[in-house]
């Protein structure tokens, strides 16, 4: 088993190091690109697809005036070179092949993803072991969601196990059981978003409902009681910002009082990384009120603590 699971390959479009807030001491992240949700307030759009996707940095580009490699090199015909200023990519031509940004000396042209194997991953996860000795740290896998590659990331997990390399995972929930509880065997610890409890409100905001979401967490938090859970709730203006949606989501876990529970500030930090995909930022210019996300920490923190 050992040689088939290091060279398993997959998807992966960013490895984060030195990160504190993704599990116990000092992470080093590793995002698997594919999710099956389309959240509107998504700040990894490039996570979404499975498959490696062509950024376009117009910022970067030295213009047409100048340079024009990649319009050369792209044999789908797929960038259109306007008087001046950046190219435009067609992406109902491109095939995000990655020759021009190859390319590109400025780098305005970049991937977003490539494959790699579960070797590759690991080395260079173990980059980072010093640290994790002394922090009790160790990989996280992210996304995305991790297990729509569910070979790959259990692949991760195993060889990360064989390397003696702490492991934590995040999910969105709406995967299958079966990958979720092997997932489950080989973590310490389990970051599990509940968005919206109400299952028409979740579509209209994610693309689908939330049964198999909210079925997997009761399951996974009665069979893996020992398995250290934090529920996560990202605060959206407008979504789920109100007193009577955060009680929906404590009245859901109080079954479960060793799960720990955590509320998220909405922020607009991917907004930039939709233009580099050529796409509309869903969110537009919603912004959270800070007061208010501040009275719902304070009355999740006052409800779990009163159970």
């Amino acid at each position: 088993m050992d040689q088939p699971d290091r060279e398993e390959s997959g998807v992966v479009f960013n490895i984060q190091r030195y990160s504190v807030h993704d599990g116990q001491g000092i992470r080093t992240v590793v995002f698997l690109k594919g999710c099956p949700l389309r959240c509107r307030w998504c700040s990894n759009p490039e996570s979404q697809g499975p498959h490696p996707e062509l950024a376009r940095n117009a910022g970067r580009c030295l213009g047409v005036e100048i340079c024009d490699y990649c319009k050369e090199i792209c044999a789908n015909g797929a960038l259109g070179l306007p008087e001046a200023g950046a190219p435009v990519v067609d992406r109902g031509i491109c095939r995000d092949c990655m020759a021009c940004a190859a390319t590109c000396p400025a780098q305005a042209m970049q991937p977003y993803g490539s494959v790699r194997t579960a070797r590759q991953v690991l080395d260079a996860v173990e980059k980072d072991s010093p640290f994790y000795s002394r922090s009790e740290g160790g990989m996280t896998l992210s996304g995305g969601e991790p297990l729509t590659q569910p070979a790959f990331a259990l692949a991760l997990l195993r060889e990360a196990a064989r390397r003696h390399v702490d492991c934590a995972m995040e999910t969105c929930g709406h995967v299958s059981w079966t990958a979720l509880s092997r997932a489950c065997g080989l973590l310490r610890e389990l970051f599990f978003d509940l968005k919206v409890m109400d299952p028409v409100k979740h579509k209209e905001q994610t693309g689908v409902d939330n049964r198999l979401i909210t079925d997997n967490l009761r399951r996974l938090l009665t069979e893996f009681p020992r398995l250290a859970v934090r529920v996560r709730t990202p605060v959206i203006p407008g979504v789920n910002d109100s007193r009577d949606d955060i009680a929906a989501i404590l009245d859901f876990i109080r079954p479960f009082p060793h799960v720990t529970y955590e509320l998220l500030p909405y922020h607009r930090l991917g907004a930039q990384k939709y233009a580099f995909l050529d796409r509309d930022f869903p969110m537009g210019d919603a912004r959270l009120d800070n007061r208010k996300f501040e009275e719902l920490r304070n009355f999740a923190a006052g409800n779990r603590q009163a159970e």
